[in-house]
């Protein structure tokens, strides 16, 4: 059956099926729709899962297999399968298709997979998930849609606005979801939970110098010093509240956290990549902070920024921009002097 991401909610409840297609290139949507038959199937006993990306050179009996095994062990698994071109090839579509035919009891296949062709709607191997399964297909949102979906992001957070409010959000965003998220997330960091007025929204979203909190987190990440230092002089001087670049520093230093300790695990560093919207254009910036600084440099880095916290809510003395400068430096090696107590 085919459905809408909005309607998956109400199909879950109503109980889990075999198999659940999710195809898209929106990537906070697909994330969010497919982590929340992850969380569903994990209620229903699915303790186990086995991660699969279907890439060049993939063997598409693996699928088999691995449904096999559940059969033999009797334990409920999850097969979370990643189709990064959205379509499987010959090899593959065989491989669903048989899979389909019959649908191991305690095993639960979900598929991501990027956005499908136009053609591939009518293929035998889609036909056949339809059947099965539950087939999804995530779009970008406009109008009046992404106008909605805002509004559910704010009163999620506790956050409302009025129409002009979701107005200018959405016309920054230019349905980004992953950049309205992150919007919506400084709004919180700056005005906790409540009503926002029209020119909130238009100071923290509209303003162009947002674009350089990002900036800095990519100066960072590739160790420039110099255009470190030239940046966060620039954000103080222009007036940007220290919270919003607190939040983005500890939100990189966390990602990395979570992604060595992935990698530590032996899981494929792409997937890992992907799984942490880690995308093209910054996977060398993330690489090379990742070889630069250990889990104990990021866990320093956290205790700075629990520092730089205090001071911005007045619990201790000291300039938290100065902290923040040394947090910056620290991410990028270079050592400074500085008591984090």
């Amino acid at each position: 059956m085919r459905i809408k991401p909005e309607q998956l909610g109400a199909a879950l409840q109503k109980g889990l099926m075999p198999v659940y297609f999710i195809s898209g290139d929106e990537p906070l949507q697909l994330g969010e729709v497919a982590d929340a038959v992850r969380k569903a199937a994990k209620k229903m006993g699915f303790e186990n899962r086995e991660i699969m990306s279907a890439e060049t050179g993939f063997e598409w009996n693996q699928l088999a297999f691995s449904a096999d095994s559940s059969c033999i062990f009797a334990d409920k698994k999850i097969i979370d399968l990643r189709l990064p071109s959205g379509a499987p090839g010959i090899d593959g579509a065989k491989a669903l298709t048989a899979y389909c035919e019959r649908p191991p009891e305690d095993t639960l296949l979900l598929i991501t997979a990027g956005k499908l062709a136009s053609g591939a709607l009518k293929t035998r191997w889609l036909e056949t998930l339809d059947k099965t399964g539950v087939v999804i297909q995530v779009w970008p949102l406009e109008g009046q849609d992404l106008i909605r979906w805002l509004q559910q992001r704010l009163q999620q957070r506790g956050l409302h606005a009025q129409t002009e409010g979701l107005g200018i959000l959405a016309s920054r965003v230019e349905g980004n979801l992953l950049a309205a998220a992150q919007e919506i997330e400084k709004l919180y960091v700056l005005y906790g939970t409540g009503n926002l007025s029209n020119q909130q929204i238009f100071d923290v979203v509209a303003d162009s110098s947002r674009y350089d909190v990002f900036k800095l987190m990519d100066s960072v990440l590739s160790a420039s010093v110099n255009r470190i230092i030239r940046i966060l002089s620039g954000l103080r001087a222009e007036g940007i509240a220290a919270p919003i670049v607190l939040w983005a520093v500890t939100r990189e230093a966390r990602s990395l956290i979570k992604i060595k300790l992935a990698i530590s695990q032996g899981q494929n560093r792409q997937i890992i990549f992907k799984n942490n919207q880690i995308w093209d254009k910054r996977k060398q910036l993330v690489n090379n902070a990742l070889n630069r600084l250990s889990e104990n440099d990021l866990n320093r880095l956290l205790v700075l920024t629990a520092k730089a916290d205090r001071q911005i809510k007045g619990q201790q003395q000291g300039d938290a921009w100065e902290t923040l400068l040394a947090i910056c430096l620290q991410f990028a090696s270079t050592q400074v002097m500085d008591n984090p107590g």
